[in-house]
């Protein structure tokens, strides 16, 4: 290998490192919330690339129908949960006429822009945005539906329920995309030459975008009182309960930015790579490697890792192609192993 093949290398390692850091950040941002080991943070990412690319192809976005159907089926939660709470008093008609009214009028609106706007000839801004509005809901209503239920159930319980949502969102994915693979029109097609070597404007495109919404993030959680209130809550979920934080609507947040993370990191990777219903799972187990790295836990360390397991991945294609996805997971394996002799621990947990 020559210092060149090592350049390229390091390009494609940190590019995707990117991906994974975003992805990464939210895992740990779900976990230390909610403590749900969010497996389906990988269909997040084939929703957006694959939303995007049939808006671009001037096709009706198949998803907008999940986000309905979800819409729908919460406001009958909602309604389930305000018979089950009102016993022999009247039920709260004014709460449940906002609930309604914000679900029907959210739906309506989707799918009036999903038909009134030629979205294959809008500014790919506009599309990235749209898709967002899509999917970030769909993390808000799944977690109403399958985790809130059961938010303070063990971690093991949640797990189970994480790979119930796992294979349900994969399903969906099937039925709404189809087997048929798609890439999304990059984002600029400029190239640039750097010391004699090719770098790829999207490349560079992918890492700044990542930077920029990592540090986003910070002030976020630094700044902003909901921010607080999520930093509060992953470290004290009953004080936080005690001080008036509302536990289900931080893990509602939760879920929202982590959707909308994962959909920005399909987006992100999707004019890179070919992009299937199941790709995203890859994807975003990469993360996860990234966020044990992290002991799912620090944002910086998840991060750092999320680089590491990407220059990690593409230097072991070098080497060795057949197994760098072997060589990749396996990290886990030490990693477990160091934090299990590290950190004490209970049979719970």
């Amino acid at each position: 290998m020559d210092m060149s093949i090592a350049a390229i290398l390091a390009q494609d390692g940190i590019t995707n490192g990117a991906i994974y850091a975003l992805l990464a950040m939210a895992l740990v941002l779900v976990f230390s919330v909610t403590r749900v080991v969010f497996l389906a943070q990988g269909e997040f990412v084939g929703f957006g690339a694959l939303t995007l690319a049939a808006l671009q192809m001037g096709q009706f976005p198949k998803l907008v129908w999940l986000t309905v159907a979800l819409c729908a089926v919460c406001w009958l939660a909602d309604l389930w949960a305000a018979l089950r709470r009102a016993g022999p008093s009247p039920l709260p008609v004014r709460h449940l006429a906002r609930s309604a009214a914000g679900h029907i009028a959210y739906a309506a609106a989707i799918v009036a822009l999903a038909h009134a706007v030629d979205w294959s000839q809008a500014h790919m801004a506009l599309q990235t945005a749209f898709v967002l509005a899509i999917v970030v809901p769909l993390g808000v209503m799944l977690y109403r539906l399958a985790y809130q239920p059961v938010a303070q159930a063990s971690v093991l319980v949640l797990i189970i329920v994480s790979v119930a949502v796992h294979f349900a969102a994969l399903c969906l994915g099937l039925l709404i995309f189809g087997p048929e693979g798609a890439r999304n029109e990059p984002f600029t097609q400029a190239q640039f030459s750097m010391a004699g070597l090719e770098v790829s404007a999207q490349s560079l495109l992918v890492i700044a975008a990542s930077a920029l919404l990592i540090a986003l993030l910070h002030v976020f959680f630094e700044r902003t009182l909901k921010g607080k209130a999520l930093r509060a809550t992953a470290i004290n979920r009953n004080g936080a309960r005690l001080v008036g934080i509302g536990t289900h609507q931080a893990g509602q947040l939760s879920f929202a930015l982590a959707a909308g993370l994962g959909a920005l990191a399909g987006i992100l990777i999707g004019p890179l790579n070919t992009m299937q219903y199941d790709t995203g799972f890859v994807v975003a187990l990469k993360g996860f490697v990234a966020a044990i790295i992290a002991g799912l836990a620090s944002y910086p360390a998840a991060a750092l890792g999320a680089v590491f397991v990407g220059l990690l991945e593409s230097y072991s294609s070098f080497w060795h192609s057949a197994y760098k996805e072997v060589i990749v997971f396996t990290l886990i394996l030490p990693v477990l192993a160091w934090r299990s002799m590290r950190s004490p621990h209970s049979d719970g947990e």
